[in-house]
């Protein structure tokens, strides 16, 4: 397509065509009524009578442009306006349609023309407008690589991106693009990962981390193993989940669309009601341009898309307009402990022999073997320890069964292992006749009022020792905490399956509002059940494991660090996709501002209808200048959602502190980090 036919079939052809050939028009007009006067025209042409019979004849003319203005600026209102029809949808194309051919039948052609001509700029400007709101998307389609440079046949070699093959070598080298899903095979670098996280400092990468398509290579070189390409990359999810959720109703939309279905035909009905009663035409055609609900038809889809674009330039993604109002409303925010208010990245801290049969390295070994198969983040630093020690597991895991908030149970070496709580031992009958039990409910208390997390460990029925680990708290988690009380959430609470004695110390340096500890994943359903029995919109924020069924039945599930979760970036009401704790108030602030924008913009639809309706009545108001209003008050509809684009004050001063902190604050972040760690170990 040549750019004429680009032009051709753009939003600004029919108004530009359309205003040109009413300014023909007046400009016709005013030869005839000024140039073409009686006293520059000669006698003998005022005689034989010509000049009034030319005068009559350019007027003619103008009329037939300004005929023809309305006609190139409302043949698609009226298109659009029969296809409405056919599908039994009365719209504002009708009202518009039903206006100007009006005005045209009663000879009154300018109105005519000026309706059609406002409401074509309108819609171009409409248009125009609401491709900016979507800029976030284009922003996102643009960071897709279009190349990759991939290892075939011991040489590299560029190809398209979407040609590279799973299990490839890609090369990533400094100031190019990551074009696939991968991990680090070998070398360094640090990445701008802003288009999936929406945090501005680079992230530094080496052998075994995770890469993601889209992101910015800022320094070093790397090799990575692809994992996913094409449509299976995180940015392609993204970018299909943000394109759903901008394209998705929300309630107080879907009211809307329901109240334009029913108030539509009531203005035709208006309009004939008072045509028939006043015996004015003019005055019908008029209410029915006045009443067009345009502005209060946008109102709601135009913040719903700035509010999640902006959203996703800053790395969160909300599921869609029903979900943006929802967070609105959050009063409650329920929020498991390991790895959402801790790194997620514990440690080893303590072997605890309590059967002399055994030393130290055995019972390590045991608790490794019976956590090799499993999936749980508390596994990792015992496995870890162990194979640093010499008695790591070897081979594959014998058969491990979970059993929700108590532990596992492997079978060993032909041996029955226990690692978890007390409820676990006495559940699989590990007796008490030596006083083994309480010896390790008693050291299992020392530990966890430490702060640290202990596991029993079983074997063969007999109790030979315990494993602690600890978890350092997140340095950002007390900020969240109170940025989540100023964005109005009344009630911060810890869900977690740890001890009392260990979320007492991380919710005593959180500052959380309530705890609830030795939790089963049915008791967090019941507890977040139980905070909406009491009236509040509740947000749970989980690992979306043994937390399921509570995301599930919370008003709004949120997942964390989601960049390197397919089903999270899926399925989450909110996901955030960095593992930044801060997004989590931000989230819920823009979602607020978003909804205030909603109800301003419908304010502003209403009153701008009702003023002009009162206007009509008391005269002054023409189809023209109603159209004019009409359209000024969609712009200012429009321009107000837009606002939402903008970063907050808050955070950009968020950002700002985050990349250069002053002295002050990284002293006081630096006491912070002091004290946690002394708080937990």
């Amino acid at each position: 397509m040549n750019k004429l036919q680009k032009w051709i079939h753009g939003n600004w052809s029919v108004p530009i065509v359309s205003g040109l050939l009413i300014l023909v028009s007046f400009g016709l007009k005013h030869v005839a009524g000024g140039a073409w006067n009686t006293t520059l025209t000669p006698q003998w042409w005022l005689d034989a009578g010509a000049h009034s019979t030319h005068t009559t004849l350019v007027f003619t003319l103008a009329d037939a442009f300004m005929i023809a203005g309305a006609v190139v600026a409302g043949y698609n209102i009226v298109v659009k306006a029969i296809n409405a029809l056919l599908t039994k949808h009365i719209g504002i194309d009708l009202l518009v349609s039903i206006a100007a051919i009006g005005a045209i039948i009663i000879g009154n052609f300018w109105e005519a023309a000026a309706v059609t001509f406002l409401f074509a700029i309108g819609h171009a400007l409409e248009a125009a407008t609401m491709n900016k709101t979507r800029s976030a998307l284009a922003e996102l389609v643009a960071v897709a690589p279009d190349v990759a440079v991939v290892m075939r046949d011991g040489e590299q070699q560029v190809v398209p991106a979407h040609l590279v093959k799973m299990g490839e070598i890609v090369l990533v080298k400094n100031g190019s693009k990551v074009p696939v899903d991968g991990q680090v095979v070998a070398g360094t670098g640090s990445l701008d990962e802003a288009s999936i996280t929406g945090e501005s400092m680079p992230v530094e990468k080496s052998k075994s981390d995770q890469v993601f398509a889209g992101t910015i290579s800022r320094s070093g070189f790397l090799q990575v193993l692809a994992t996913g390409i094409g449509a299976d990359t995180t940015l392609a999810r993204i970018i299909h989940r943000v394109e759903d959720a901008q394209d998705a109703k929300a309630k107080t939309q879907a009211f809307i669309d329901r109240f334009s279905t029913w108030y539509t035909p009531a203005v035709i009905v208006l309009a004939l009601v008072a045509g028939l009663l006043t015996q004015d035409v003019v005055l019908a055609l008029t209410l029915l341009v006045i009443g067009c609900p345009g502005a209060l038809v946008i109102s709601i889809p135009v913040a719903i898309v700035a509010g999640i674009g902006r959203a996703a330039r800053n790395g969160i993604l909300i599921k869609g307009g029903e979900y943006l109002e929802t967070a609105a409303k959050i009063s409650a925010v329920a929020v498991d402990k390991t790895g959402t208010l801790t790194e997620g990245r514990p440690q080893l801290t303590d072997v605890v022999v309590l059967d002399p049969a055994y030393d130290r390295s055995e019972v390590l070994r045991w608790a490794a073997a019976a956590e090799a198969g499993s999936e749980h983040p508390l596994a990792r630093p015992i496995l870890d320890s162990a194979r640093k020690e010499g008695v790591g597991p070897e081979g594959i895991p014998g058969t491990v069964t979970p059993v929700p908030g108590k532990g596992i149970v492997s079978d060993i070496e032909g041996r029955q292992v226990l690692i978890g709580n007390v409820p676990l031992l006495l559940q699989y009958g590990v007796t008490n006749d030596d006083g083994a039990t309480d010896r390790a409910r008693e050291a299992a208390e020392k530990l966890a009022a430490q702060g640290r997390t202990p596991m029993i460990v079983a074997v063969g029925g007999t109790v030979i020792g315990i494993v602690a680990v600890a978890d350092q708290i997140r340095e950002d988690a007390p900020e969240m905490v109170r940025r989540l009380h100023k964005a109005g959430v009344e009630k911060v609470v810890m869900l977690t399956g740890d001890t009392w004695l260990v979320a007492e110390a991380i919710g005593a340096k959180t500052g959380i509002d309530e705890i609830h500890a030795s939790m089963l994943p049915e008791d967090k359903l019941e507890a977040v059940s139980e905070l909406q029995k009491q009236g509040h919109t509740v947000a749970m924020v989980g690992d979306g494991v043994n937390d399921a069924p509570a995301l599930a039945t919370a008003n709004i599930g949120v997942a964390m660090g989601a960049a390197g979760s397919a089903v999270a970036v899926e399925t989450a009401d909110i996901a955030l996709m960095g593992d930044n704790l801060l997004k989590l108030p931000e989230a819920i602030g823009l979602a607020k501002r978003t909804v205030s924008v909603m109800r301003q913009n419908i304010m502003i639809a209403l009153v701008t209808v009702v003023l002009l309706l009162a206007g009509v009545f008391a005269g002054g108001v023409t189809m023209s200048i109603g159209m004019l209003v009409h359209e000024a008050s969609v712009l200012i509809v429009i321009a107000n959602a837009m606002r939402l684009m903008r970063n907050s004050q808050g955070s950009t001063a968020m950002a700002k502190e985050l990349r250069s902190p002053s002295r002050a604050s990284r002293t006081a972040k630096d006491d912070t980090a002091k004290e946690t760690e002394n708080a937990i170990t």
